[in-house]
This record gives C-alpha cells, structure tokens and sequence, in this order.
C-alpha cells in the first residue's frame, strides 16, 4: 500500500510540474509574440501617438532608431537615399550622432557628402543630418538633401564671378581711355581716336547689361502668361531688319526662304531676340562676302507639330568639344573674336532659356571652316493653323525684296523646300 501511494503522489507531482511549464511555455510565447521585433522597420506600437503621422508628412528623409541602434521606423525617402540598410543605419557617422544623442539627450546637427550608389563616378550627395532623442528610448534622425541647392549656389557664385570679369574689362578700358584723353587734351587726332575707343567700350558695356536684363527676364518670367500667336516670317523679318547694318557693311547676303503662314505660341518679344541672336551671330561670325540664310518650315513630332527655323551661316564653323558648351554662359568659342565683335557670351543662353521655357529646345550642326546650322524647334500654334490653311492662294503667298544698296535679299517663297538652307554646303 506504502509503495503505490509513493508512486500515486509522484505521478501527481510529475503531471502538476508538466502542467506548470506548459502554461510558463504558453506565457513565454505570448510575450514573444507581443514584444516588438527587433529587425522590424514599421513597427508603430513603440512610437509615440501622433509621430508616424508627422513623419509621413516631412520633406526630409526620417529615421527612428531604437536603444539598439535598430531602425525602427523608415521613410521611404531614407531607402532612397541609401541611409538604410538591413534594417540598420548605413551610415557611420550619422550612427555615431544618434548614440552620442541617445546617451546625452543633446540634439546634434552635421553636414556630409556622402557618395552616390551606384554611379561609379565618385558623385557625392550633400546632406544635412539632425538628431534629436524621442522619447525615453528612441532617437529621431532627420536628413535633408542638399545636393540640389548646393549645385545652384555653386551656379549662382560663378555667374556672379563671371559678371564681375566681363564687367570689369569695359569699366577698367573706359577709366584708361579717359585719362588718356585728358593727358591728349591738346592733341586733337589722339583724342578722337581715344572717343572712339571710349565709344566702342561703352556700347560693349551696355550691350552686357542689356543681356544680362534679358538673361534675368527669360529665366524668371512665365512665357505663358502673356502668350500669343506668333508670325514666324514677322519674327524672320525682325531678325533680318537687326543685323541688316552688320550685315551690309561686311557685304553679306541675308536670305529667307521656306512655308509661309506659320506660328508659333509664346511670348513675342522673347522669341524675337532668341532668333535675333542667332542671326546675329551668324553675321558677326562670318567672313565677308558670304551668306546666312533663315529658313522655317513644318515638321510631324509626337505630341504635334513642331515648327524649324534653321539659321545657316558659311562662317568658321564649330569644334566638337565647342559645341558642347556654346550654350554655356559667358562661354566663348574664341575670346579674343567676341570682343572684337562684340560679343559677350550670353546669346546663345539667352536662346536655350527662351526655346525650353516655350517647350522647345535648340541645336546645332557644325564643320570647322564650313559654317555653322543652329535650328529652333518650337511647338506650332495649332488654332491658328487652321485658320491659316484658309487664306487664299494669292500674290501675297509670295513676297521677295532685294535692297541693292545692302547686298541683302529676303525672299519668303510658301514653295521653296525647306531644305534650301540646311547645311552650308548649298549656299553658292
């Protein structure tokens, strides 16, 4: 009897202990399954109320990390940007910020240039990173990129640079030249001649300014808001009428050709000195007893139709590594050529601002000791083709004028082919 109590009382000990770690079991997994997991990085319940809903709304790229520097919460801005890796802070320094913050409750700010992923070019990525401690256990990361804004500030200071150059070279001529007139007072030829260089610096320096208003002008103002129906021969006529003077005293022919009758929609006076600085330089770059030739003519685009106005001169042409940068500012293709053409290196800028505010773009075509073809392409204005294609086919489709005393013809032919002036090797 003693000897089956004995086992009776142990198998009831053995079922009450098997009972008591099954149920510690169960309590174990039911905590394990509410504690937070540690490579989690969307886990809301150990944020503060209302901080996952700030965080989704910053600009900035946010970080939570927690006591074991685990990412807690992520935006997606920070995936992007490469601050976030395996569910930990890829960065080191920004690691280092947010224990030093944990262990004092210091908030911490740093700028860094990080490198880029994936370009193999060693292209850095300024950001500004902001710690602060959230809570008891958390620290809030805050990064905000600045690799933008640094590119334009570094755009900003050589344009300001570039100004103060260009600036200073007429200003410095025009104090020279005026003492020299003052210590030739009583030398009537030197003082003629020193007035006529002082005139020279002086239209230079107001040329400069003038472009630098317009420069400022074209990449503020919205063309949009005062567009309108543009005439592409009126714009062609414009551009021929401006350099008519230059033109005649180099003895260089100016013709027009192409469709009649086209429009474009943009801001008028934009437009005119975008073409009016191609002719231009056309002119100012070709070599006497040559000719520059306009032409503009419909072309099929996706979207629609575009309209080309082609500006071909037989000047001294373009080098590959030049044609890159011409539409640079400031950016001279030979300096010591533009100023004595007057030129100031903003032109061609002038025009690409004016093309991409009006939805457009220009390029070039060049050969060295050919000539140079640069085409504005701008998107047609389509209600007034249409009522365009209504005017009668009368005398008007065809207007021809031929200035003897300026060597300058304009002919706008509705059949002419577009291509008559596309490339330099057509003109005689």
């Amino acid at each position: 009897m003693d000897v089956n109590a004995a086992v009776a009382a142990l198998a009831a000990i053995a079922g009450v202990c098997t009972g008591v770690i099954a149920m510690l079991a169960f309590r174990w997994s039911e905590r394990d399954q509410a504690r937070p997991t540690r490579t989690s990085l969307h886990t809301d319940a150990v944020l503060p109320p209302g901080v996952d809903t700030v965080l989704s709304v910053l600009r900035s790229s946010a970080v939570v990390l927690d006591e074991s520097d685990a990412v807690v919460k992520a935006s997606s801005a920070a995936y992007a940007l490469g601050l976030v890796r395996g569910g930990k802070l890829a960065v080191e320094p920004m690691l280092h910020m947010a224990r030093d913050t944990r262990r004092d409750g210091e908030i911490r700010q740093v700028e860094l240039d990080l490198p880029r992923r994936g370009t193999g070019r060693g292209e850095a990525l300024a950001v500004s990173a902001r710690v602060a401690p959230l809570g008891s256990r958390l620290v809030l990361l805050l990064v905000e990129d600045l690799t933008e804004a640094r590119r334009i500030e570094a755009v900003r200071r050589d344009f300001v640079a570039n100004v103060s150059h260009e600036l200073k070279t007429p200003t410095g001529a025009l104090s020279l030249l005026s003492e020299a007139v003052m210590d030739a007072s009583d030398d009537p030829e030197a003082v003629t001649r020193f007035a006529g260089r002082m005139q020279i610096e002086a239209t230079r320096l107001t040329n400069l300014v003038q472009e630098l208003i317009d420069l400022s002008r074209v990449q503020n103002d919205d063309p949009l808001e005062d567009a309108e129906p543009v005439r592409v021969d009126e714009l062609v006529a414009e551009a021929i009428d401006r350099s008519r003077h230059a033109a005649s005293t180099k003895q260089i022919t100016m013709a027009s050709g192409g469709t009649v009758h086209l429009h474009v929609w943009g801001n008028r006076g934009q437009l005119a000195a975008a073409l009016g600085n191609l002719v231009e330089n056309a002119v100012n770059y070709s070599p006497a007893r040559t000719r520059v030739g306009i032409a503009a003519h419909r072309v099929s685009a996706t979207g629609g139709d575009l309209i080309e106005i082609a500006v071909t001169d037989q000047g001294i042409g373009i080098s590959e590594k030049d044609r890159e940068r011409i539409f640079e500012r400031f950016y001279r293709v030979d300096p010591a050529r533009s100023r004595a053409t007057g030129g100031t290196g903003l032109g061609l800028a002038i025009v690409k601002h004016v093309a991409a505010s009006h939805g457009g773009e220009v390029t070039v075509w060049s050969s060295e000791g050919q000539g140079s073809t640069f085409t504005l392409r701008l998107p047609e204005a389509g209600a007034v083709r249409d009522r365009s294609a209504m005017i009668p086919d009368d005398d008007d489709r065809t207007a021809h004028h031929s200035d003897t005393d300026t060597d300058t013809e304009t002919s706008l032919e509705l059949d002419d082919p577009p291509t008559v002036i596309a490339a330099p090797e057509v003109l005689p």
